[in-house]
């Protein structure tokens, strides 16, 4: 700051060094004026006016260094009381300008919530014909546009169920509701929603289920084993995806392993980035980037880790650890 105060008050520095130089010109040139009191006089001068530098210092730089150590931009608080004309004119313009951004955010907050209300309203409507639609199509007799049709229900149900919590999932704490969720019976239920799916494309199951409760978020955990489950019936072929969980280290794990073409190593660190497909597969439109980052997203809420685990055409596997109980017990009683 020392550096930059200097550099402001440059041209009154300069204007004081000049007038005391032709000072001593004068007195040079001159012969009747004695030229050692003038060095005398010039010598006081130059210490007074420094002593003043140093005195005028923190005042003058108060107000500019609180400007400098203002983290917060819609926040008058840290800004200092200021003093001089142009800086009441400078604390104003922030002022106002403070008010005004604070006015715009406050509207496109409204704006978006409500935009937001209408979107979950239009996707819980659009869940009727939905439903009307699924039971016409289970009472069709020919058997492979029944399937064509239940696969296409499918893709749109579950697009649906993924804008749904991506709406509802910047408040999912408000949202959560842990309580001891059966393992068997929600992996079940998420084998059944995607039959149809599994048929089409020739996939099977090996469950194994040595522990069959964890604490959990029993809708927001399905979630996460829907997007797990989507992800693999996606990337594979005719093969077995294994559900397998197990104890270790006191924390239950969930395994979900398929044999499908795998996730390339460089591309592992960047799944769960929002938006992110993939830099091999890049022409792959049907991929939209969100399912593996609201994963992700739920996951941090409930306390679960997601570990990682891929070769290209071999195969990926997801590994969901469970926070152990205290872990539940501390972030409850925040």
């Amino acid at each position: 700051m020392i550096k930059k105060y200097l550099i402001e008050r440059r041209s009154w520095i300069l204007l004081f060094v000049c007038q005391q130089f032709l000072i001593l010109f004068i007195a040079y040139v001159d012969a009747a004026i004695p030229l050692m009191p003038i060095l005398y006089i010039v010598f006081l001068s130059m210490m007074i006016f420094l002593v003043f530098l140093i005195i005028r210092y923190p005042k003058e730089t108060k107000f500019y260094t609180t400007l400098e150590e203002w983290e917060s931009p819609l926040e008058l608080t840290g800004i200092g009381e200021p003093e001089s004309p142009f800086e009441q004119i400078i604390e104003q313009k922030i002022t106002d300008q403070t008010v005004r951004l604070q006015q715009i955010i406050s509207q496109n907050q409204l704006t978006l919530e409500h935009e937001k209300d209408e979107l979950l309203s239009w996707i819980h409507e659009v869940k009727t014909p939905l439903t009307t639609m699924h039971l016409m199509i289970e009472r069709l007799d020919d058997k492979p546009l029944k399937a064509q049709l239940t696969y296409e229900w499918l893709r749109i149900h579950l697009l649906l169920d993924q804008q749904l919590h991506h709406k509802r999932i910047s408040f999912i704490e408000n949202d959560l509701y842990v309580e001891q969720v059966n393992l068997k019976s929600l992996v079940f239920n998420e084998i059944k929603a995607l039959q149809s799916w599994c048929i089409q494309k020739g996939i099977g199951f090996d469950i194994q289920l040595e522990h069959m409760e964890v604490l959990s978020d029993a809708k927001w955990l399905a979630f996460i084993i829907r997007q797990l489950l989507t992800n693999a019936i996606k990337y594979s072929d005719a093969s077995d995806i294994i559900i397998h969980s197990y104890e270790q280290r006191d924390r239950i794990q969930l395994e979900v392993q398929d044999f499908g073409r795998g996730i390339d190593p460089k591309d592992i660190p960047r799944i769960f980035e929002k938006g992110f497909t993939s830099t091999t597969q890049h022409s792959d439109h049907t991929s939209t980037g969100m399912g593996l980052y609201l994963t992700k997203k739920a996951a941090q809420s409930l306390l679960i880790h997601i570990d990682v685990h891929s070769k290209p055409n071999v195969g990926t596997t997801f590994t969901l650890i469970f926070p152990k109980r205290n872990d539940f017990v501390s972030m409850v009683s925040m």
